[in-house]
């Protein structure tokens, strides 16, 4: 490898400028997280059985001995969970404050910044030096496949503990969490309060919960690049700079990360049941097989898709800014 301007060896591994998609990384990443925020509580919530467990009932009737739980009907279609994630938004607005809506994000950002870093970074320059290494600096799908699982592996084990704390406080508002295992408040103060919740109760492996889900979900990454790189492709004849090019990588963008998230998803509802806090003391979540297994048997197959609209309408304009953004400082 040598250099582009004066023609002598490399000193450095990594290829030129390396840092770019360090910082594009991560400003695409705090500008996609900033905007869909709220999404991304109602997901949280709508995964974990906690509220699922406190939102189930909606009335008693009688007293005593013979009370009876009146449920509410139970509704079906991909319309209705699209409907539902409106009107847990409305109901985040109206009982809880309009702030409810970015709870966590404190969290996210400080977890989102350095892990869309970490990722873009280790992707960008990955895709290069496997090329380089592996293919004769040609690029195909083997290479981006490869470059995107690296990253993925890195990107969760550098960062998990920030998730754990960010889902712990997001479920910290449903009632039942409230009244069961208490959560700390939004902002960095509550932030640091959480964190020390985890490390007296649960001490450090408490932060890895969900490594592994975090692992499977791998593949989602792998299938959002290598998809993402292909439907680039198709809009390489357009004139570079033009409406139609950046509109061509923004629908590759959306495009590839839902098709990911529809293949993906299970290991979403996974991970976040795997983090949830303790009930009384008792963990029921202590394992992903073990997690798998009790989601089915408890819930259904239906349980893994909690939060599904939730996720898309939220991860889908995510990716769009995201890449935007990246690619928009790349060029710049």
């Amino acid at each position: 490898m040598s250099d582009d301007k004066t023609g002598k060896p490399a000193t450095s591994f990594l290829p030129a400028k390396s840092w770019r998609h360090f910082v594009a990384g991560g400003l695409g990443g705090m500008c996609g997280a900033i905007v869909t925020s709220p999404f991304d509580v109602v997901k949280t919530r709508l995964q974990s059985s906690l509220f699922r467990e406190g939102h189930a009932a909606v009335g008693v009737l009688g007293n005593g001995a013979g009370s009876a739980v009146l449920q509410a009907p139970r509704h079906s279609g991909l319309l209705w969970n699209f409907v539902e994630t409106g009107h847990i938004l409305r109901d985040i607005y109206r009982d809880e404050s309009p702030r409810a809506l970015f709870k966590g994000l404190g969290p996210t950002l400080i977890g989102v910044i350095p892990a869309r870093s970490i990722n873009f970074y280790t992707y960008g320059n990955g895709k290069v030096i496997i090329a380089n290494t592996f293919n004769e600096g040609r690029e195909n799908s083997f290479v981006h496949l490869a470059a995107a699982a690296f990253a993925g592996i890195v990107t969760g084990t550098a960062t998990n503990p920030i998730w754990v704390v960010k889902t712990r406080m997001q479920l910290s508002a449903s009632d039942l969490v409230e009244r069961t295992a208490p959560g700390p408040k939004s902002g960095i103060g509550g932030s640091w309060l959480c964190i020390q919740k985890i490390l007296r109760e649960e001490g450090i492996k408490g932060f890895y919960k969900g490594l592994s889900a975090s692992y499977l979900g791998v593949t989602e990454g792998t299938i959002q690049w290598v998809l993402y790189e292909r439907l680039k492709k198709m809009t390489a004849g357009a004139e570079k700079g033009s409406a139609t090019e950046w509109l061509g990588m923004l629908g590759s963008a959306g495009t590839a990360k839902c098709v990911a998230a529809l293949v993906s998803y299970p290991h979403e509802v996974l991970r976040t049941r795997l983090r949830q806090p303790k009930v009384n003391g008792v963990i029921k979540y202590t394992g992903l097989w073990q997690t798998f297994r009790l989601i089915l048997a408890e819930e259904g197959v239906r349980s893994l898709y909690g939060g599904l609209s939730a996720h898309l309408m939220r991860v889908v304009p995510n990716a769009a800014v995201m890449f935007f953004i990246y690619e928009g400082i790349l060029r710049w």
